[in-house]
């Protein structure tokens, strides 16, 4: 039983709307072709676009997110202060702290608090910037290092001692 198209219920059926005739279908299938061979044509000639890495130098983007980098002050103190706010917008459910309390005889930190503990699961982490865009102090900040490729799983999770960024050396003016 031929079915009628909605817009045609009380006209007599024409099989040229139904089925179309095998010229038409050589004459669109041969444009098709022509189009992806245009395609295919027109980048094939093009100088590509490759990166010299690693015998080179990597080009990174303004916007580009690597691995995370531990912020400190200009006095060498950590910037985090063990707020968990990080850990509360990331998605991915990738970082845990652990806060402990700053003592007078030994600070970590410019706040009353700071992380003890502070790991990020590379494995889990979708590198959305959400941490980054949460933190309040500016602690946590994405980095430009790209090369999270480790043979064992456990080498993606990297610790605060890893993410810190290293302490300089306060040089006085005489």
């Amino acid at each position: 039983m031929l079915r009628r198209p909605p817009f045609a219920a009380n006209r007599p059926v024409c099989y040229s709307e139904i089925m179309s005739s095998p010229f038409t279908e050589v004459t669109e299938t041969f444009w098709t072709l022509a189009k992806g061979f245009n395609v295919t044509l027109r980048t094939m000639f093009r100088k590509p676009t490759t990166e010299p890495y690693p015998s080179g130098p990597v080009r990174f983007e303004a916007r580009y997110r690597g691995i995370h980098v531990l912020q400190r002050d200009e006095d060498g103190l950590e910037k985090c202060v063990g707020c968990f706010l990080c850990s509360a917008a990331c998605p991915a459910n990738c970082i845990y702290i652990e806060a402990a309390e700053n003592t007078a005889a030994k600070r970590i930190s410019a706040g009353d608090r700071y992380a003890s503990v502070y790991n990020i699961d590379y494995s889990r982490c979708i590198f959305c910037g959400y941490c980054v865009e949460a933190c309040p102090t500016d602690a946590i900040t994405h980095g430009h290092g790209f090369e999270l490729a480790p043979y064992n799983l456990n080498e993606l999770i990297y610790r605060k001692e890893k993410l810190l960024q290293p302490a300089t050396l306060k040089t006085t003016a005489v």
